[in-house]
């Protein structure tokens, strides 16, 4: 669908800077309003957002559908761009500058969480492609030696998204808001309350030995591949 919403007739001209602009323009609106209200949302209310006409956004999309997927993309691709470095090697600095400007990215968390509660075929491919894009970070930390490497990357990358997610929801159902323009400050304060909890989890640990996990791999039948075994009495490997 991507690729259609990007491909244009080869007997057509070179669109014009003001459609691009229209476009994003659009896009970004559709963002925000799909966020705030959810996806039974119209075309004319994305179109008064945007300043534009209800048939400018058919031209530029096609459809509503196609609008979600050119929104689904735009996401992803920020959320790319703004996390890939943060397990690289400038990891720590670049952390720290994204927590500053938190706020900025209330818009596409809410978007993605509404994705995630719509529920369906695109809510499924959404999650898999933030599943596939941490598999990316994770790997990408691995190589630069800022995390630890996995007995199975693709299952801690999955675990590591629903984690996330989840816990977003959970906070934003137990406590709604009733005004979603106060999502940013909401977003804040719940990075506040968790930052050091799962920094100190993440670099420290939770147990003090790994007896635990040698029980889990001496009770699976098939662990992944590559997969030690249980560590023998008195080996001091941790």
């Amino acid at each position: 669908m991507v690729s259609l919403l990007n491909m244009r007739s080869a007997t057509s001209s070179s669109p014009r800077p003001d459609d691009l602009t229209a476009r994003a323009r659009i896009r970004d609106a559709a963002i925000a309003r799909f966020g705030r209200d959810g996806f039974g949302v119209g075309l004319r209310t994305i179109a008064q957002d945007a300043g534009v006409s209800a048939p400018l956004v058919l031209h530029h999309f096609g459809s509503k559908d196609g609008l979600r997927a050119a929104c689904d993309e735009h996401v992803l691709a920020t959320v790319k761009e703004h996390k890939a470095d943060a397990l690289g090697p400038s990891g720590p600095d670049h952390l720290l500058v994204e927590l500053a400007q938190v706020e900025g990215y209330a818009p596409l968390v809410a978007y993605v969480l509404r994705s995630i509660q719509h529920g369906g075929d695109l809510a499924r491919t959404f999650l898999d492609a933030f599943v596939a894009d941490a598999e990316a970070y994770l790997r990408a930390g691995v190589a630069a030696g800022t995390i630890r490497p996995s007995r199975d990357e693709a299952a801690r990358a999955r675990w590591l998204t629903l984690q996330g997610l989840g816990g977003m929801l959970v906070a934003l159902a137990v406590d709604p808001l009733d005004d979603p323009a106060g999502l940013g400050p909401r977003l804040r304060a719940y990075l506040d309350s968790l930052a050091l909890p799962a920094l100190e989890l993440y670099t420290e640990g939770l147990m003090t030995d790994r007896r635990m996990l040698d029980a889990y791999l001496m009770y699976v039948t098939d662990p992944p591949a590559g997969t030690p075994g249980p560590t023998p009495p008195g080996d001091p490997t941790p």
